[in-house]
């Protein structure tokens, strides 16, 4: 706000003015400088509003874990799909129809048999 009183004394200072057609704002009257210096002001209002929401989103970001609010990577497959899928491959059956049956991706198959200490 202080910096468009400023603007508008150096304006003023220079004989200058400001006329902006559209607006309807003629800053050589007192109606048109009023006019200009309560849209600054609405305009400073709405700029600390944002920045309340702003500090508010990162707030409960922090309380969720998380730097966005948003839950990073994926989410874990329940122990019981763990089960199954160590259940089949025990029994021999290949990674694709385990996949299938079990209802998770090929690499998830992959990975489970890989780390070996989850089908124990």
């Amino acid at each position: 706000m202080q910096d468009l009183v400023g603007f508008l004394g150096e304006l003023k200072d220079a004989r200058g003015h400001l006329y902006l057609e559209k607006q309807a704002i003629d800053t050589t009257t007192p109606s048109g400088r009023m006019l200009f210096q309560m849209l600054g002001v609405f305009a400073e209002f709405e700029r600390a509003l944002i920045q309340e929401r702003i500090h508010a989103g990162l707030v409960r970001a922090r309380e969720k874990g998380t730097r966005s609010g948003k839950p990073t990577g994926r989410p874990r497959i329940p122990q019981r799909k763990v089960e199954e899928i160590c259940t089949e491959l025990a029994k021999g059956t290949g990674i694709i129809r385990t996949a299938r049956l079990v209802g998770v991706g090929v690499g998830t198959v992959q990975k489970t048999k890989q780390r070996g200490g989850a089908c124990l």
